[in-house]
């Protein structure tokens, strides 16, 4: 049996499971904190963040999936649905700037919003690099740890070029559908006219960095334990 095909392993299968289960209690502690938020303030100030961590769940629901069927599945399955998963990739990350929104407000203490809005960011980022690690490891199978990693780099500098799309145009994942034109019109401006345009090269090559060491850093913590071959 080819590596393309062989099946998961029951450890391999146990790993998913514990992950889900741990990933599954730290989004579900987030959500608990902007209900008890709610209930206590009678406002909806950061239910917002529930939408954002239900978009940052969708790539890693699809890298699951294609994790799980990656030696049933043609390549006419996996590059469309990867696509797919590209377009969502950075509403993970995005996260992450969902802190801007950080601020004193009346009747809540400033450490309990810190705290939310860390839990979230935590979870958008960990839900990112959790599906980034699965559609590497697909790369991996195919063409290779090197271009493995190239992939896993380009994805977060695009990912991180999403970010300032969403978080300073307000574009979304759908507007490639809904609002195509404008999307391309802004995105070909700043692709030929780079010194035009400093803070979206600023914001894409900083979170790029960023997120590209913090993945690197998460990866290698991860073998740490593992028993040299």
């Amino acid at each position: 049996m080819s590596l393309l095909n062989a099946p998961l392993a029951l450890p391999q299968i146990r790993q998913r499971l514990n992950l889900i289960l741990v990933l599954g209690a730290s989004l579900a502690l987030s959500v608990l904190l902007i209900v008890i938020r709610v209930f206590f303030t009678h406002h909806f100030t950061f239910v917002f963040l529930l939408w954002n961590l239900f978009l940052a769940f969708i790539p890693f629901g699809l890298s699951t999936m294609l994790g799980l069927s990656a030696g049933r599945l043609k390549a006419r399955v996996l590059l469309p649905v990867g696509g797919v998963w590209l377009l969502f990739f950075p509403n993970a990350p995005y996260i992450l700037t969902d802190l801007f929104h950080l601020e004193r407000r009346l009747g809540v203490p400033y450490w309990y919003d810190l705290a939310l809005i860390l839990s979230c960011a935590w979870n958008g980022l960990m839900l990112a690099y959790a599906s980034l690690t699965d559609m590497q490891a697909l790369v991996a199978r195919r063409l290779g740890i090197g271009m493995s990693w190239a992939f896993a780099t380009v994805a977060l500098l695009l990912s991180s070029f999403g970010i300032y799309l969403g978080r300073y145009l307000r574009f979304n994942s759908w507007d490639i559908v809904t609002n195509p034109l404008t999307l391309f019109f802004d995105i070909v401006s700043r692709l030929l006219h780079p010194f035009a345009h400093p803070s979206t090269w600023g914001v894409t090559l900083l979170y790029g960095v960023f997120l590209v060491l913090g993945y690197a850093t998460v990866r290698l913590l991860g073998r740490m334990g593992e028993e040299p071959l």
